[in-house]
């Protein structure tokens, strides 16, 4: 940290507002009998925060002070200089001057290290000024290990020399592939990430984490790695590490930071070699509340007085990713009760939920959708869950299930709610069976949530913007300006703008009149206009309610409905 003239700094504190003269006056006596730094004993005794301080001592030795937690680096120059150095120096670029790369630094008075930058990048160099903590999660967040990684990855390369099985049993417990393998899961936990890909091309191996919904490239290994790496994710998922032709799937267990992860690994042969993908099981989300999930309230209150009746189905539908599992999870949580005796038939069982019956299906042994729902019947069930309907036998016996007294939650893929009835009486079952049995259809997508800590806020007003005004974005009868925020990029949500998920839901309940359209084999569109008149709230409708709450934006909205 700066250090500076004590004399003037209480007086810039003070002039600053940011003390009183009895406080500083308090703090001299304290550093007189501990003999600390007087900068040290304000932040020990909790009299001004880390960044006030080091904005005044900035001020002070005449530099910029920035805040890093909100400013968004400029990538080309963080990558200026390794992650090594970086740390090193307690330094990192952040941006550019002109041709100057601006540095930011705790201590600006470390000639040593600013000449170090300045030899390795050829640049000259501006200073600025920032917190050390912001400093030191800054490096963390931007260099991401890599350093780390890519030191493990030349070790571990070093142990790989051909493609012999037997070597290769030996090679993937090498010391450094293990620790790298668990380096990239710790990286994509913290990371927020919900799965890993290790994809190979014809020079290297990518790995690309998704996060929030979009992958994002995050490092490249060495070639003579790949088959180590592929062997080693099988080794610890259960998988034949011999077998390279044919797809497979299994399921493993990792510890990070003290939590228990379980991650669903699948393989499939590509050009240039096998590629895998890891699915982050993170057990929290079979947690959630309904209320936490992005549920308009009147479109909650809709769904609940559904699930709530002691018969019928509740389809929830949407692409794959969509948050389908989660919504059903949440929703059985809330119906989770020791009077009622719950069963479910998934593929895979995603999430293991005390108190629920769940049923792995299996199609190697035979153990389909409908052979499960056949057996659960015969198992006195007050609720079902089916993972997903697939085929006419699956759709036909949930449906049936629902009319003889349980109640039935599944997952269909179709666009949106008014089409899920189609889509139903396409599989082969009868219109009469879908508008009795089914009481409910739930329409998702996932939006990403704006980061709390960077959104940034702008102002809009009716006839602006022809898209807003066409999308509905401003309420009928609406004349004022309407505040409304866009995405910045910061280190907390590693320069995105974007932090978390929230889904966007349409709820569409089965009443008398639509039911009898049903019958009728009308036309979607149809069924559709019914249900708004009835007080459906359309996936676009609810998506502009979030946007004009602040948490997410037109262009995010319009990217995961259309």
């Amino acid at each position: 940290m700066i250090r500076g003239n004590e004399d003037v700094l209480k007086t810039l504190l003070i002039q600053n507002g940011l003390l009183t003269q009895e406080q500083v006056n308090y703090a001299v006596a304290i550093q007189g009998s501990s003999g600390k730094v007087f900068s040290r004993v304000l932040l020990d005794e909790n009299m001004i925060s880390e960044n006030d301080l080091v904005r005044v001592l900035a001020q002070q030795a005449g530099y910029e002070f920035v805040e890093l937690e909100e400013f968004h680096t400029d990538s080309s120059a963080v990558s200026m200089i390794g992650a090594s150095l970086a740390r090193k120096c307690g330094a990192m670029p952040i941006s550019w001057d002109g041709n100057r790369l601006v540095v930011a630094m705790s201590n600006p008075n470390d000639i040593v290290a600013i000449d170090d930058i300045r030899a390795v990048t050829g640049c000259e160099i501006s200073v600025v000024v920032a917190t050390p903590t912001a400093l030191e999660t800054a490096i963390e967040s931007n260099y991401r290990h890599d350093q780390m990684v890519q030191d493990i990855s030349e070790q571990a390369s070093e142990t790989f020399q051909g493609e012999d099985l037997s070597y290769l049993r030996e090679a993937i417990e090498d010391a450094p592939l293990v620790k790298l393998m668990n380096l990239m899961i710790s990286q994509a936990v913290t990371d927020r990430a919900s799965d890993i890909h290790f994809e190979p091309t014809e020079h290297e191996v990518r790995v690309r984490y998704r996060i929030d919904g979009v992958l994002y490239e995050v490092m490249h290994l060495r070639k003579n790695i790949q088959s180590g790496i592929t062997s080693r994710i099988k080794i610890m998922a259960d998988m034949d590490i011999a077998e390279h032709r044919l797809p497979q799937d299994g399921r493993m267990t990792a510890d990070v930071n003290g939590r228990t992860i379980d991650l669903r690994c699948v393989s499939f042969p590509t050009a240039w070699g096998e590629k895998v993908v890891m699915r982050i099981l993170d057990h929290s989300k079979a947690l959630y509340r309904l209320e936490e999930l992005g549920f308009m309230p009147e479109a909650l209150s809709r769904y609940e007085d559904c699930y709530r009746r002691s018969h019928g189905t509740i389809l929830v539908t949407g692409p794959t990713g969509s948050g389908k599992t989660t919504t059903l999870y949440a929703t059985l949580n809330v119906l989770n009760e020791e009077t009622k005796n719950i069963l479910t038939a998934e593929d895979p069982v995603e999430y293991r939920i005390p108190g629920i019956n769940q049923i792995q299906v299996n199609y190697k042994t035979g153990l389909t959708f409908p052979f499960a729902l056949k057996a659960m019947m015969r198992g006195d069930p007050d609720i079902i869950l089916v993972g997903e309907i697939r085929d006419q036998d699956t759709a036909r016996m949930a449906t049936e299930a629902s009319l003889t007294g349980h109640l039935v939650l599944s997952t269909l893929h179709t666009n949106d709610a008014a089409s899920t009835t189609l889509r139903l009486t396409e599989m082969g079952v009868e219109p009469f069976l879908v508008s009795s049995a089914v009481t409910c259809v739930v329409a998702q997508r996932l939006s990403r949530q704006l980061c709390d800590r960077c959104k940034e806020p702008f102002y809009l007003s009716p006839g602006q913007s022809k898209l807003a005004d066409r999308l509905g974005l401003f309420p009928e009868g609406w004349d004022q300006p309407l505040t409304l925020y866009r995405p910045v990029g910061c280190n907390i949500c590693s320069k995105t703008g974007f932090r978390g998920r929230m889904a966007i839901y349409e709820v569409l309940v089965i009443s008398e009149g639509i039911g009898q359209l049903i019958v009728e084999g009308a036309h979607t569109e149809d069924i559709r206009k019914l249900a708004v008149a009835e007080g459906m709230e359309s996936l676009l409708q609810s998506g502009m309610h979030h946007v004009r709450l602040g948490t997410t934006t037109v262009e995010e909205v319009l990217r995961v409905i259309s």
